[in-house]
């Protein structure tokens, strides 16, 4: 290995602790409410613990593009998920209240095209959190996911349907 390449990879993980110390110490300033010099001092030694604890990261943060286009799409995919989410809540609520209870269960496989852990994870994440889909395993390039009204088994079809809007954004802001 290369002393460039040594150094290269030294402040890839500087980076990565230095961004982890920092979100930390936000949520940190989020739960407390203070900014008292024991509380900023306490939350500093407890999100320097942590970061160097983990330093391969934490945070989705630490694979994410920090670029225009990048800061574009995060707020794109956010206006997507809220959109999605009433969608869901709706059409959840519709199922719930109909006296037939029209669900047809099912795990669906899916594929992602996106490369970053991180992204996957998001993705992973973004479908828990819309009712009526459960990501229940993520194994590489293929999610699992449980669909309360499954509207096709087939792998193309279910990927379109559940990943193809969410992968546009984190493609984008994780690759």
């Amino acid at each position: 290995m290369s002393a460039e390449s040594t150094t290269a990879n030294s402040v890839s993980v500087l980076r990565q602790v230095l961004v982890l110390i920092l979100t930390l110490m936000l949520f940190w300033l989020m739960l407390m409410g203070s900014l008292d010099g024991q509380v900023l001092l306490v939350g500093l030694i407890a999100s320097s613990v942590i970061a160097l604890l983990f330093r391969s990261g934490l945070t989705f943060f630490t694979e994410m593009r920090l670029n225009p286009m990048a800061i574009v799409a995060g707020f794109m995919y956010y206006g997507y998920f809220f959109k999605e989410l009433v969608k869901a809540n709706f059409r959840m609520a519709a199922l719930v209240l109909s006296p037939e209870l029209p669900i047809r269960p099912g795990i669906v496989k899916v594929r992602t095209k996106l490369k970053s852990r991180m992204g996957r994870l998001m993705l992973a994440n973004s479908i828990t959190l819309t009712p009526g889909t459960l990501t229940v395993e993520l194994d590489g390039e293929w999610l699992y996911v449980h669909w309360v009204l499954m509207e096709s088994d087939d792998i193309e079809q279910a990927t379109a349907r559940i990943v193809a809007g969410w992968e546009h954004y984190l493609e984008v802001i994780y690759g």
